[in-house]
């Protein structure tokens, strides 16, 4: 009885450190994927970055002031006053669509308790 016990101590013993040894490669893994996505998110934050200074550097008054000049013939603009705005009221805005109307039942067929006896 005593080897009995030993054996099924000695099997448990090796079953555990055979799932730690498991659990151990994939916690590995897994904080080597996360610092994969940090640096990727790092590199995304620096593009983000230099996008958001490619934009002001674009969208400055100026340089788009001379850009409606150069083509104001085909594009037509004027710069905006306080008088060009509107009332949100005033828009027209499309009307939703109206609700699916219920399907009726046949009443040639008959119902799943008319037919039971």
């Amino acid at each position: 009885m005593r080897s009995l016990t030993y054996l099924l101590c000695v099997l448990t013993v090796m079953g555990l450190a055979f799932w730690a040894y498991r659990e151990n490669y994939a916690t590995q893994a897994s904080i080597g994927e996360m610092s994969q996505v940090r640096r990727e998110i790092a590199a995304l934050r620096d593009e983000l970055g230099i996008l958001r200074a490619e934009w002001a550097y674009l969208n400055r008054p100026d340089r788009l002031r001379e850009l409606v000049d150069l083509n104001f013939e085909r594009l037509q603009l004027v710069p905006l006053e306080a008088g060009q705005q509107m009332d949100l009221r005033h828009i027209d805005y499309p009307k939703p669509p109206p609700p699916p109307e219920p399907e009726l039942a046949d009443p040639a067929t008959p119902s799943p308790t008319e037919t039971q006896p």
